[in-house]
Order: C-alpha cells, then structure tokens, then sequence
C-alpha cells in the first residue's frame, strides 16, 4: 500500500486508508465550510472561507476531536480505563481529551503544566480549567516542566494500581491522533471539489503539530494542490517544521505510506505572529479576534486561533494573497479560553 492516489478523484481510495484503524464518532461532521463576506469586504483582499472546526461537538469544539476519534477508538480497543495527558493550564487539548473521556465511561487525569507565567486569577480558575473541573478530571499541577516523563511515571502508578492507562501526548498529534486530520482534510477537499471553489492554501494554527501534519497527507493523498500554512502559535520556524515533520512520518509510517517525496519542502510554517510567547497574545492578535467578531460574529481564542487569524490578516494587507484568490482558514476552536483573558480586552 506504499503508492499514494495521484488524483484528487481518488479520495474515495485515500479515505479506505484509515478504515482499517480503530474509531469512535465524536465529531459533528462534517463540519460547515462558510464564506465570510464582511472580513473578506474589511480586508479587501481574497475571498475568504471558514472551516468550523470550532462547532466538532465535545464541550464546545474544536480541532482535537478529530483525534480523539482514533486516540479514543485505540485507547477502548487496547480495554485501556484511564486516559492521562498534559497541556498548559488553559489546554483546550485537556479539555477535549476531558470530554471524549467522559463520553465513553474513562477516567481521565490531567497534568497541567505552568507554561504560561505572571496570569491572573481568572487564567488559573476560569475558562479551560473551569470545564476541566466539571467535567470531573482529576487535575495535577505542576511547574513548567517536560510533561512526557511525568506521563509516563503516572501512568506506571495507575497500572501498580491495577489498572489500563493511556497515554496521549500533549496535542494529540501523535501517529495516532494525526490520522485525525487526514480525515479532516479528506473532508475539506471534498467540500471545496462540491463547490466548485478552487482554494489556494488553508491557513490555521500550528502547536503541537498533529493537524498541519494531518492536512498535509491528506493533500497528498489526494492529489490536491491545496498548500498548508500553519501559523506557529509558539515554537520557532524550524522547531515547529520539526515536529510537523515527525507527525507526518508518523501518521504515514502508520498507514503503510512510504512515498513522501519532497515532503519537507511542503511544511510551511510563519513563526512571525508569536507575540510575546505561547499562551500570551499580542496586540495584533487582540485586534485579529476583535475583526473576526465584529465583521462575522466568530469567536476566535487568544491562544491559537487568534494568532492565527493576525498572520491570516497580515499576509492579506502584505499582499501575499489577492483579490479573486479563495483562502481557507481553518478554525481550530479555544473560545472557551476567552474569559481566562478578560483583562487583555479591558481597554
């Protein structure tokens, strides 16, 4: 099964790829592909299109439900009773993972991790967190520390406890989690080959590098000349290409994939719309949300989708993409962060 479709007519034959993996239905699929009239007139440049990955269903959405599909589907096929994960205070990811849990009956505990320093109280008691607490997890602090060895070492005390853990990497965006967003992408080329919309490039945040990755070999898979421009909510250029990259191999290796030529040149990452670190917004990406609510009523989240937006918008009035072009943005969800944020909108 080496030999990838070469057509974008053969997605049918791409999709019965993943069919022999594990899944469970958590997302509302597909989701809508709409076109934003008022921030494409705002902006006066290409027309552009929404994915809504934020409306996947799963506490409020967003992009790790389309992971969770095979995360959980492996993690019940493997009898596992526990799922454990990390992410920053305000995760969306734990959030999701939280959710998905609950839905089928596992127990679920998060590490959450001090990567975001000097926030107030609403950042350590609201948002995320909030419905991480209804949503019964139990919650593990700790400091801004590497979470996979802290993983590991619960997941030794659940099983001298007798019983089944799971593992699922921060993001999700293992070889597992990333067959998610081949799914996703297979979904999304779909809907713009039923259109009749000849979009250039999808642009979206990128983290821990999962759906870029996911995105990327779907496009290949298909055939289709749909470029992927993930905006680093993070890391730098090449870190961030880095972990793509791994999630990509991954997910191809999984799969039965081996032709992957040239697949490094198609990583493309702008690490410019950072501000001043993950988890902490700019002014650009402050604006970017306000735009996107005021022209659309589509709320974006100061952590990825924001950002992602600012460098959608900035590459718009740089000229990178043009009237009569279509762009996608895909919306990965977070707006259950906004209130942690509030004092970043006071003024």
């Amino acid at each position: 099964m080496g030999e990838l479709p070469r057509q974008a007519d053969d997605r049918g034959v791409a999709a019965r790829w993943l069919a022999p993996h594990p899944r469970v239905a958590i997302v509302h699929a597909p989701t809508a592909l709409e076109r934003l009239d008022r921030l494409s007139h705002a902006l006066d440049g290409p027309t552009v299109w929404v994915k809504r990955d934020d409306c996947t269903g799963l506490a409020g959405g967003g992009n790790k439900a389309r992971k969770l599909e095979f995360l959980i589907g492996e993690a019940l096929a493997d009898a596992a009773d526990t799922v454990i994960t990390a992410g920053a205070v305000q995760s969306n990811h734990a959030r999701q993972v939280a959710a998905a849990a609950a839905r089928f009956g596992l127990r679920t505990i998060l590490l959450l991790t001090e990567t975001v320093t000097g926030r107030g109280d609403a950042y350590q008691n609201n948002g995320n967190l909030l419905l991480d607490r209804l949503l019964r997890a139990e919650i593990r602090r700790a400091g801004d520390v590497e979470s996979a060895p802290v993983l590991a070492r619960i997941a030794e005390e659940e099983r001298a406890q007798g019983r089944r853990p799971c593992v699922i990497p921060v993001g999700g965006s293992n070889a597992v989690g990333t067959l998610g967003y081949v799914a996703g992408g297979l979904e999304l080329l779909a809907q713009l080959g039923a259109l009749g919309v000849n979009a250039t490039t999808v642009v979206h945040a990128t983290g821990s590098g999962g759906t870029q990755a996911g995105l990327l070999l779907a496009t290949r898979m298909a055939g289709a000349a749909l470029d992927v421009l993930g905006i680093s909510v993070g890391a730098p250029v090449e870190r961030q290409r880095g972990r793509v990259l791994q999630a990509l191999r991954a997910a191809a290796a999984r799969i039965g994939i081996s032709d992957l030529h040239a697949v490094d040149a198609a990583v493309a990452v702008d690490d410019r719309f950072v501000g001043p670190g993950y988890g902490r917004p700019a002014a650009e990406t402050i604006a970017a949300i306000r735009i996107a609510a005021e022209t659309e009523g589509l709320l974006l989240d100061p952590v990825y989708s924001g950002k992602a937006m600012a460098g959608l918008i900035a590459l718009i009035r740089a000229g990178r993409f043009r009237r009569g072009q279509h762009v996608v943005f895909l919306h990965t969800g977070g707006a259950q962060a906004l209130g942690a944020y509030a004092d970043d909108f006071a003024s």
